[in-house]
């Protein structure tokens, strides 16, 4: 019935079948383990504790408490403890081989690589089995490469690795992953003879003919060592037999120029070179003509060898690369990759610039078949990538977008019987309108341009609506525009999944408290926030379980790769810009009180503590845009820049310093409080200073990812909490108390005293009934700093400014928003001042009077940004901003297919997407105002 009701979710009837169990059997591990889950699942989690404690003295052994328990104890972040359950039940049964295995995998769970390769060396000792060598192996090779391993260790590490791999009595060329764990060893180690006589013998030969990861190692040794000429040889030898891996012609390639790598280059090795590039100029020749259009692997290979000489300094003659990359184009450029390979290569010299125009000026447009018109594609994406800034003139840039719109409609025919999940052939002649009008914005600042590039990207859609460069461009476009829910809907039709919401959710999260209507009750963002974090919560779950089926089948060389991918999504530095995000709008929806403050509080130290990856994928948006400009993610950023890591850390700074000023929490009821293990902490020097002094820490590269407008916000809130911290300080009641206070909470929720917390002492030691009035006198009260009292008066006549100034929405709604959350972390850094008690047995009123007046202001200024951006939206979903929309979109109007109904139906879509959100961040500044302005 227990395990029924659990699988059903019905955690009560679950507890209820477990206490009837426990009158008969009160010291049934299995059962309580079951009522804990029950308990976990149901958020008591006080309750659930005190049931782990007492199985885990009990020192359970028995496979089914083991897995309950597991899965409760993951549940309460105490990774740490199952472990030591494992650990303690192996000493109880060492040989059990199954508990081994099964403590084993617990340390792999929580990365602890020096416990694994520990263990599984106690278990080849006890148990004698070959594997066990190799989990010891990769478990030294795992803490080697762990960031927080000093370089001397490493390399001791990689010496135990190799000492445990040579003892074993299976050689390691008995199974290819034990081999290829073998070579990297050697690889490190630098110990060439011994891995030269591996891969010379045969069966080193078979394994890497036969496996490309064995093989990819054996190439990275031989370019260690020197040996490029015999790696080019051996890989002409594969070319020969019709390998057309393209490692092999890097090999080639590399060979050729072997006589010039290094710093000092002597004339022999230039002439040297010259002699190998004219004999590989000849076999690549040899093997393009072999292969013509069926493959371009040799012919792609000829261009990379033209250019390296050239950048190289070998040849002087820039037309022998034109000529490789005219013949690449005649033979290749009907295929969608023939841009991207000649991109790398046109950036060349005046005279060979010119013929390359020429030519590619002398190709004539066709649409007859899809060959064609991506032909067309081509000239028109290399043509474009190759314009000087003098050539970029608007007439210039209306009548390419003209071109682009024109043969865009003629490629259209040519997919017309396409099925609708199908992409059209075109669509990349689209994309390059959208190219040309928001190059034509970025120059003239007029935003009748990204009307337009809306227009034919929308158009696009109908035509090919599966595309979803088309829809991350409009995302960008729609942001700027300030149609947030028109962004909203485009970024959810790409129906993104798994990881991509870690690479590609900036798209639509980055800053999107700017459009966030939280403060009036739509959660919309906010839950795009959760909804994006689910990766990372699957992934700690999913990825450890990888490793260890890794293990039990021995890929080894998997797991390095899933330990990589595990450590890049668990330290995504897009996972806490998000969380950072859904901060800032939670603060605008929630209550600001104790129990959002310390939560926010402690998650946010942990982030601070974080070492970080980006993740994020700005390729996903192609750049058509000319070398001589910024490219099209740059042009289309909201206010100019992305959010980075400074970006987070100079908003973390700010968020910790306040919620610390707010909360009653110090390191020591932290410490006491906290239920679950800590996050790991990174290596860097910087992370191991006191948190005072880290928070304090400005950098200039940090400063470069803010706004103007944020990085005021960023002075005056450090300003704000200067002058309030020495009364924060004094006004705090003791660890004692706290403590004593979340006791009382705890035994009146849950009938349980608190876990670790001695009541002797803390009744001894606190006055738990109230703020006890301290010996030293409090700090004297100081007027406030000119920045904190003028700021929201500043802010006013900013947004004043840019109402005069004709800017787009999303730039009045940033210094609004900004405003705004100012206002919120006023409201957390005067929160504890609420209390009348405080206040009067620290004789703080003429602060609480300076607070008031500033709060004062802030809603006056508040109040009348709100009623600036209600005209506002009311103006931009009017039927005159329409007509105004429609009339800017002249410059198409010519396309029939581009009617003047189509064009209002979008403008009618903006303007009601502008008026939401500029009338919802207005209404909610007058909400927020309302909760937080007496």
């Amino acid at each position: 019935p227990v395990i029924d009701a659990l699988d059903h979710g019905s955690n009560k009837s679950a507890i209820n079948a477990c206490n009837k169990v426990l009158k008969k059997y009160t010291s049934n591990t299995l059962v309580k383990a079951l009522k804990a889950l029950a308990l976990t699942r149901s958020q008591k989690v006080e309750e659930a504790l005190v049931l782990c404690d007492e199985i885990l003295a009990a020192v359970v052994t028995d496979d089914s408490t083991l897995s309950v328990m597991t899965h409760v104890l993951k549940g309460l972040a105490r990774n740490s403890d199952m472990v030591a359950m494992f650990d303690n039940a192996f000493k109880q049964q060492p040989q059990s081989e199954e508990l081994g295995a099964q403590t084993f995998f617990a340390h792999v769970r929580t990365g602890n690589w020096k416990s694994c390769q520990q263990v599984a060396t106690r278990m080849h000792k006890q148990f004698q089995e070959d594997r066990y060598v190799y989990w010891a192996v990769t478990g030294a090779i795992l803490q080697a490469n762990d960031l927080g391993t000093p370089p001397n260790i490493r390399t001791l590490l990689y010496k135990l690795a190799h000492r445990h791999v040579t003892s074993c009595p299976t050689p390691s060329y008995m199974a290819v992953d034990r081999f290829h764990l073998h070579l990297i060893i050697l690889q490190e180690l630098q110990l060439w003879d011994e891995a030269n006589t591996l891969l010379e013998s045969d069966i080193g030969k078979s394994i890497c003919s036969a496996s490309l990861v064995c093989n990819e190692t054996r190439r990275e040794i031989w370019r260690k060592r020197g040996l490029y000429k015999d790696e080019g040889e051996r890989a002409q030898e594969k070319i020969k037999n019709n390998d057309r891996n393209w490692l092999e012609f890097v090999s080639v390639i590399d060979a050729a120029f072997a006589s010039v790598q290094g710093p000092d280059v002597s004339e022999e090795g230039k002439s040297e070179c010259s002699e190998n590039i004219a004999k590989t100029r000849d076999f690549l020749t040899e093997i393009a003509e072999v292969d013509g259009s069926n493959n371009r692997s040799a012919s792609l290979a000829l261009l990379e060898l033209e250019k390296n000489a050239f950048s190289h300094g070998i040849s002087s003659d820039e037309n022998t690369l034109v000529d490789s990359m005219e013949n690449y184009f005649s033979q290749f450029g009907d295929k969608t990759c023939c841009f991207e390979d000649l991109r790398p290569c046109v950036d060349l010299g005046a005279d060979a610039k010119s013929r390359w125009i020429t030519f590619l000026a002398s190709q004539e447009p066709s649409f007859a078949t899809t060959g064609d018109l991506q032909r067309v594609i081509n000239v028109r994406k290399l043509q474009r990538i190759s314009l000087t800034a003098s050539e970029l003139s608007t007439d210039k840039e209306s009548c390419l977008a003209s071109t682009y719109i024109e043969e865009y409609m003629a490629g259209l025919d040519l997919g017309s019987s396409l099925p609708v999940t199908e992409l059209q052939p075109a669509d990349d002649l689209a994309i390059l309108v959208g190219h040309a009008f928001v190059s034509l914005w970025t120059t003239t600042k007029d935003e009748s341009y990204l009307h337009n590039a809306a227009v034919v990207l929308e158009f696009a859609l109908t035509k090919s609506r599966m595309s979803f460069q088309i829809r991350l461009l409009l995302v960008r476009i729609y942001r700027l525009l300030g149609a947030s829910s028109l962004a909203l809907d485009h970024y959810r039709a790409i129906n993104i999944k798994q990881v991509q919401n870690d690479t590609l959710s900036h798209f639509l999260l980055t800053r999107a408290l700017t459009f966030s209507l939280s403060a009036t009750g739509d959660l919309t963002y906010p839950s795009e926030c959760i909804e994006s974090s689910q990766i990372y919560v699957s992934n700690s779950q999913d990825t450890p379980d990888f490793i260890i089926r890794a293990f039990t089948s021995e890929k080894y060389s998997q797991i390095p790769e899933f330990v990589s991918f595990d450590d890049r999504l668990e330290n995504s530095l897009q996972r806490d810009i998000v969380k950072l995000e859904h901060v800032r709008m939670r603060m605008t929806h929630e209550p600001i009180n104790s129990d959002l403050i310390d939560m926010e509080l402690i998650e946010l130290k942990f982030v601070f503590d974080r070492f970080h990856h980006d993740n994020r994928d700005f390729g996903m948006l192609p750049n058509y845009q000319p070398a001589c400009q910024p490219s099209l993610n740059d042009q289309t950023l909201m206010f100019g820049n992305s959010t980075g890591q400074g970006w987070l850390w100079y908003f973390i700074k700010i968020y910790i310093r306040a919620f610390q000023h707010a909360s009653d929490l110090d390191d020591i009821v932290e410490e006491k409080l906290l239920i679950g293990d800590r996050p790991k902490k990174s290596p860097e020097p910087e992370v191991q200073l006191p948190l005072k002094e880290r928070l304090a820490i400005r950098k200039p590269e940090e400063v470069a990812e803010l706004t103007a407008d944020e990085l005021q916000l960023m002075e005056w809130a450090t300003a704000v909490s200067d002058w309030l911290e020495p009364y924060h300080d004094y006004t705090r009641p003791p660890p004692a108390v706290v403590l004593a206070e979340a006791n009382k909470q705890n035994e009146l929720r849950t009938g349980l005293p608190l876990r670790g917390v001695d009541l002797k002492a803390l009744n001894a030691n606190a006055n738990a009934n109230g703020h006890a009035k301290k010996d030293e006198e409090a700090p004297p009260v100081k007027e406030p700093p000119q920045l904190v009292a003028q700021f929201f008066e500043n802010m006013h006549a900013r947004f004043v400014q840019l109402q005069q100034s004709q800017c787009l929405p999303s730039d009045l709604l940033h210094v609004a928003t900004l405003t705004q959350e100012a206002f919120l972390l006023f409201a957390v850094e005067s929160h504890r001042f609420k209390t009348a008690s405080v206040v009067k047995i620290h004789k703080l009123g003429a602060l609480v009077q300076s607070l008031k007046d500033i709060r004062s202001k802030a809603c006056t200024v508040l109040k009348t940004m709100s009623t600036d951006l209600l005209k506002i939206g009311e103006v931009a979903g009017s039927a005159e901003r329409r007509k105004s929309f429609v009339e800017s979109c002249k410059p198409i109007a010519d396309f029939p297919r581009l009617h003047h109904d189509f064009v209002l139906n979008i403008a009618k879509n903006v303007g009601e997407s502008r008026k939401k959100v500029l009338e919802g961040v207005g209404k909610g500044m007058v909400k927020i105002c309302t909760n937080y302005g007496q």
